[in-house]
């Protein structure tokens, strides 16, 4: 099945009202009717202000840069993007084409 594999870029600890924000953004996707969702944190990285965020032992948490991916239809990523927007939040995102299978079954 061809679709898109749709990825927002959060800070782990960020909110969305009293959600953690990568929460609220898989139960959107869910709202959305997609039929999964999963969060990547990473060990280290830095954003469009250069700072470099990385994962040390007395660091509190919350700076993190965590990555919510959903591999759908583009019709469901288009739908969850424009709810994001009409929330009023500013995230980063990508899209791409992608195909999608399961394997072990039939590619049809």
């Amino acid at each position: 099945m061809n679709g898109v594999h749709l990825r927002f870029f959060v800070h782990e600890g960020e909110r969305h009202g009293r959600e953690l924000l990568f929460e609220w953004l898989l139960n959107a996707g869910k709202r959305a009717g997609m039929s999964g969702g999963s969060v990547f944190r990473a060990v280290a990285g830095y954003g469009r202000h250069g700072v470099l965020h990385e994962e040390k032992f007395f660091e509190l948490a919350g700076n993190l840069p965590d990555q919510v991916v959903f591999l759908t239809s583009r019709e469901l990523a288009e739908r969850l993007i424009a709810l994001v927007a009409a929330e009023g939040l500013k995230l980063v995102y990508s899209i791409s084409e992608t195909e999608i299978g399961v394997t072990g079954s039939d590619r049809g």
